[in-house]
């Protein structure tokens, strides 16, 4: 089993920044692939970025591309996001998910456990 907890949420202003950070336990050698997706009200679970055990590929999503970065301390079994320039409609419950699959992937269903989430709130 692997447990994941976030941390680093908050209410930040629109064009603030945020950094997430996720860290992981138990049999963390299992994970090939650590990703952050995001929960808006209303609105489907979104995969946000990914990035593999040894962070030579990273997996991203169009939506946050050029203003989010994934990024991995495998020393320290954390995942960090550094989210700049936000906007109100980053606004969502962020969720860590880790996937033991060697490919990993931009869709929930490879991922295999999942944190229970942070709020990431940006006013405007």
């Amino acid at each position: 089993q692997v447990q994941l907890v976030e941390s680093g949420g908050g209410l930040v202003q629109a064009g603030g920044s945020l950094r997430l950070s996720c860290a992981a336990s138990g049999r963390t050698f299992s994970i090939y692939v650590m990703g952050w997706f995001r929960q808006a009200p209303g609105k489907e679970r979104e995969f946000v970025q990914g990035i593999s055990r040894s962070g030579g590929r990273i997996y991203y999503s169009d939506s946050v591309k050029g203003r989010f970065t994934i990024s991995r301390d495998s020393a320290k079994n954390t995942v960090y996001l550094q989210m700049n320039s936000l906007k109100p409609e980053d606004t969502a419950v962020y969720y860590c998910a880790a996937s033991t699959k060697l490919l990993g992937g931009t869709t929930g269903s490879v991922y295999d456990y999942w944190g229970q989430g942070t709020q990431v709130t940006v006013s405007s």
